[in-house]
């Protein structure tokens, strides 16, 4: 069975911010899969600013994260806001690029159509993951002090 991709609904930078660190703070495991060492080529070489073509983006990110579906949707692990941090580090990309552009109903990007890759978990990195979540945390602080 195929799942969707859930994106959060946010209007304002800062809330994008505040909620990635919020969930970041609030997970209760590290992601299992390492979206340090994934291939984020296949994002980086489609959607291309200035502009960045909802289609090539929105589908290339699809190809990229519903393979990772399952770990993405999990609330009780940090990997939708690690995998978003990694495609923002790599890409460079605008703040909620996809979360503004990529949507398709009510509970996000569907995967229907994708084809799905075998997920290699890796070790967890705790202090990797440790060290992105409590960068994440600062930048929505000071992005909530700025506001």
């Amino acid at each position: 069975m195929v799942s969707d991709i859930h994106l959060p609904m946010l209007k304002t930078f800062s809330a994008l911010i505040y909620y990635i660190s919020l969930s970041s703070y609030l997970c209760f495991s590290d992601c299992p899969v390492n979206f340090e060492f994934q291939n984020y080529t296949v994002i980086t070489s489609r959607c291309k600013g200035p502009k960045y073509p909802p289609k090539d983006c929105c589908d290339s990110f699809k190809e990229f994260a519903c393979p990772f579906n399952n770990y993405i949707n999990d609330e009780s692990n940090d990997c939708a806001s690690t995998m978003f941090s990694y495609i923002n580090l790599y890409g460079k990309y605008p703040p909620g690029l996809f979360a503004h552009e990529c949507r398709e109903g009510k509970l996000g990007l569907s995967c229907e159509g994708v084809p799905q890759k075998d997920v290699v978990k890796s070790g967890v990195q705790r202090a990797r993951s440790s060290s992105l979540a409590l960068i994440t945390l600062m930048c929505g602080l000071v992005a909530l002090f700025f506001q």
